[in-house]
């Protein structure tokens, strides 16, 4: 009798991988769009950033990663990349949500939430693309770059 020592199915991991990079994206977009930009509006986010002692650039930049994060993560483009650099988004998130407890539907949001989507970009971050992706040419990208893609 022998051991199944094969821990990922390399038929289904891309679907996987995919579903997830997919997921995210749009999340992101939803949160970036409809939330920041249709509900509170861009001056209102920047002001609501503003209240909370932070520059009303960072709510450009916080609207922009997520958009942007989030359309080139349904396209599958440079995924290991924009996984990492939306983390800084999450977890300032999480930082802002600490103080009002664990569960989301407390009073101003609980911390749970943004923790979990704060791990998941880190596994997109580690599987990278999955299927559908969309390649781009590898001219002017450093072995390093082409060896994560």
């Amino acid at each position: 009798m022998t051991a199944n020592t094969a821990a990922i199915d390399t038929r289904t991991a891309p679907y996987a991988a995919f579903l997830l990079r997919v997921s995210l994206g749009l999340l992101f977009i939803a949160h970036g769009l409809i939330l920041k930009v249709f509900t509170f509006g861009i001056a209102g986010t920047v002001g609501y950033f503003e209240s909370l002692g932070y520059p009303g650039l960072f709510a450009y930049l916080v609207i922009l990663g997520e958009i942007g994060g989030g359309l080139l993560l349904v396209a599958g483009v440079f995924t290991r990349w924009i996984s990492l650099a939306l983390l800084p988004i999450l977890i300032g998130a999480t930082l802002q949500h600490t103080g009002n407890g664990w569960v989301f539907s407390a009073q101003g949001g609980g911390w749970e939430f943004p923790v979990f989507w704060t791990v998941l970009l880190g596994v997109q971050a580690l599987l990278g693309d999955g299927a559908f992706a969309l390649k781009l040419p590898t001219a002017g990208r450093s072995a390093l770059q082409n060896r994560l893609a």
